[in-house]
């Protein structure tokens, strides 16, 4: 990874909170936010999202988590304020999670995103990637490394079972998370949409002999497959599959270095730091 700092970066770490209120009138101030998951659009019309899957426009509306450059929550901002390129580019940020969910034998499920997908749609990545929301048991409202990484951990059950449709109780029960580090990325979508995010990494662990129930939504989730180390290199290098581009950050700096130490994570995991990558 560059250790040089890109204009882009130096953009994002110049604003400060009053700077983002200001510049994005529509991010509702950390004390003020509604703490609910989603937000009601008054517009009656929206030409950006003709023609999208109408579940996919109802959840535009949920409360993402704005953020300054160390990872502050600074307010609630929709995901469709957050996810749009004319505001990326202006140096908006929210906060994500990545989950990599591995079975006892050493494989990682995969999934691929739905058609309906409003940003990245069709696209390979990993087992569930989606983002904290605004809410108490979401924030990590005291502000420390910890709560923070207890909220992202309980937006990745919840979505989960939306995606995958895996039972909240047989996440608890059959597997272990593994908080590894954040990295912090920028990547545009397809024409108004993008991604610039703070994003949590998770590995979660099922133990020996136990297996998830695995249900996927088909208006999130196109296809899943469990892969080992070689097919998923060989999917990467036969060049006719396409890829999030989180998903190979993440494959390209860590995942297979980690792969490799699944059976001891402690060396890798509990990162503190913030790996940008912009």
């Amino acid at each position: 990874m560059s250790t040089e700092t890109s204009t882009y970066a130096e953009l994002v770490k110049s604003l400060d909170q009053d700077y983002i209120l200001e510049k994005f009138p529509d991010v509702i101030p950390l004390n003020n936010r509604p703490n609910t998951r989603s937000t009601e659009s008054s517009e009656t019309s929206d030409n950006l999202l003709n023609g999208y899957d109408e579940e996919q426009i109802r959840l535009m509306n949920e409360n993402c988590i704005v953020l300054d450059w160390d990872d502050n929550a600074i307010g609630a901002g929709t995901k469709k304020l957050c996810h749009l390129m004319e505001n990326i580019k202006q140096g908006l940020l929210h906060r994500a999670f990545s989950v990599f969910i591995f079975d006892d034998e050493g494989r990682v499920l995969l999934q691929q995103r739905a058609t309906e997908k409003i940003t990245f749609a069709d696209l390979w990545t990993n087992t569930c990637c989606s983002h904290p929301l605004c809410v108490d048991d979401e924030l990590g409202a005291n502000g420390s490394l910890k709560a923070k990484v207890a909220g992202a951990r309980t937006a990745a059950v919840r979505k989960l079972e939306h995606e995958l449709g895996i039972p909240p109780q047989e996440v608890e029960t059959k597997g272990e998370f593994h908080f590894l580090n954040r990295i912090h990325y920028v990547a545009p979508s397809n024409g108004a949409w993008g991604e610039h995010e703070i994003d949590y990494i998770f590995i979660y662990k099922l133990r020996k002999g136990e297996k998830l129930t695995v249900l996927p939504n088909d208006n999130e989730v196109r296809d899943i497959a469990w892969v080992s180390q070689d097919e998923l290199k060989n999917m990467f290098n036969e060049g006719k599959l396409k890829f999030t581009p989180w998903f190979k950050l993440i494959c390209d700096n860590y995942l297979f270095d980690w792969w490799n130490q699944l059976d001891d994570l402690q060396k890798v995991e509990n990162d503190t730091e913030i790996h940008r990558m912009l």
